[in-house]
């Protein structure tokens, strides 16, 4: 990813604090040092002139990963993007983005939208937001996931400066060619879209798309460039499929079986869940643009998500925190803690939205951690969120502060 440069030459100390271990799920209590936007060995001398932050017992977590959102997502009706100016996409993606900062977000994945230009103008100060991994447009066949024409249109748009969040691509040679291109310009990920959606107008939830060579094609295209295959799916069908093919997370997965989870296991995968979306969906998708073919389909999946959440954490799955969420839902991205909190243990739910998102980047030791050499991306709260995660699910009523790269951005 590219550097940040947001960090900076001073220091910044963390006093009276209570700092978390996420392997033992323990808290001590302590000061914590920041130097040059880094976590500082214990012990170290304080520099001259740091930035000190009295924090009077309040409790320090890594900041917040979220490895599912989609930055450019103004509207639910993700068709529009791409008849929509770019720049006014960008400008709603600079308030999209800071949000997330101000909610304790230092890092997020977004899956499908971003592109080079966002995550350099973040990492320069120009956008004030989450530093960002970015996967470019997500990879689709005709008619699926990622095709956002009615039934009755005829052409589509994949130009380079258009804004859409997807690209059709069809048979392996072509996939490879679309793969390519998307690391040609920067992507940190390849996303391809292995079954039906909500927001898609004309594919079902349950349909697969992408036949096993074409997702193969991504796989080794992007396995070639050091980089993995993200891949939207529903039902244990299309997400054993795309498991076979060696795709490396999995996003939503409400329909998966017990296969599917054997598969996650076996090929060290992760599982991406967004069960705040369709909550969200189903209570204010249609204000928010959302088509009203799509919010009916939204049923399809708004139940089975918690059943596939305990199934993958009762099989042993690595499980990372995602929200998904679209136009003027983006502001109830916290509330995945809650309601994972159903069927999860707090300290579990914590770990997928630091360590284990971390490790989902290929980031594991540079955030997601307080150990030492870790970039100081910290967010210290007002009561013990292993205790009650709804300190993580409210932060206007528990934030104290959110720390990136060393420096108080909130």
């Amino acid at each position: 990813m590219t550097n940040d440069s947001s960090q900076h030459t001073d220091a910044l100390v963390l006093r009276n604090a209570h700092l978390v271990d996420l392997d033992t799920g323990t808290w001590r209590e302590g000061d914590l040092l920041c130097v040059d936007g880094r976590v500082a060995e214990d012990g170290a001398d304080v520099p001259d002139g740091a930035r000190v932050l009295d924090v009077r017992g309040g409790f320090v977590l890594p900041g917040l990963i979220d490895a599912h959102v989609h930055v450019t997502a103004f509207t639910a009706g993700l068709g529009a993007l791409g008849d929509t100016p770019p720049s006014y996409v960008t400008a709603q993606a600079a308030r999209i983005m800071g949000g997330m900062l101000d909610r304790g977000f230092t890092t997020v994945r977004d899956m499908a939208g971003a592109d080079f230009g966002l995550a350099k103008a973040q990492s320069e100060g120009l956008v004030r937001g989450p530093r960002l991994a970015f996967g470019g447009k997500a990879l689709s066949q005709t008619g699926g996931h990622g095709d956002n024409r009615g039934a009755g249109t005829l052409l589509h748009d994949d130009h380079p400066c258009c804004a859409a969040v997807g690209r059709v691509a069809d048979g392996a040679d072509a996939v490879r060619v679309a793969a390519r291109d998307e690391l040609r310009k920067g992507a940190h990920h390849i996303k391809v879209m292995a079954s039906g959606g909500v927001a898609s107008p004309t594919d079902r939830i349950d349909s697969t798309q992408y036949s096993p060579a074409e997702l193969r094609a991504a796989v080794e295209e992007a396995e070639a460039a050091n980089r993995y295959v993200a891949a939207h799916a529903y039902t244990a069908r299309a997400v054993n499929r795309a498991l076979e093919a060696g795709v490396r997370s999995i996003e939503h997965g409400n329909l998966i079986d017990d296969r599917s989870v054997e598969l996650l296991t076996e090929h060290g995968a992760f599982l991406v869940p967004t069960l705040v979306t369709y909550w969200a969906l189903k209570q204010e998708g249609r204000e928010f643009g959302l088509p009203e073919d799509s919010w009916r389909k939204v049923d399809d999946v708004l139940g089975a998500g918690l059943g596939a959440l305990e199934r993958a954490a009762r099989g042993g799955a690595r499980i990372a925190y995602g929200t998904d969420l679209l136009g003027g839902m983006h502001r109830h991205q916290n509330e995945e803690f809650r309601i994972r909190s159903e069927v999860q243990k707090p300290l579990d739910v914590i770990r997928s939205a630091t360590s284990v998102a971390a490790e989902l980047l290929g980031m594991g030791g540079e955030i997601g951690t307080l150990a030492a050499g870790a970039r100081a991306d910290l967010l210290v709260l007002d009561s013990d969120p292993l205790a009650d995660v709804a300190a993580l699910a409210d932060p206007a009523r528990h934030q104290v502060a959110v720390v990136q790269g060393g420096r108080q951005v909130r």
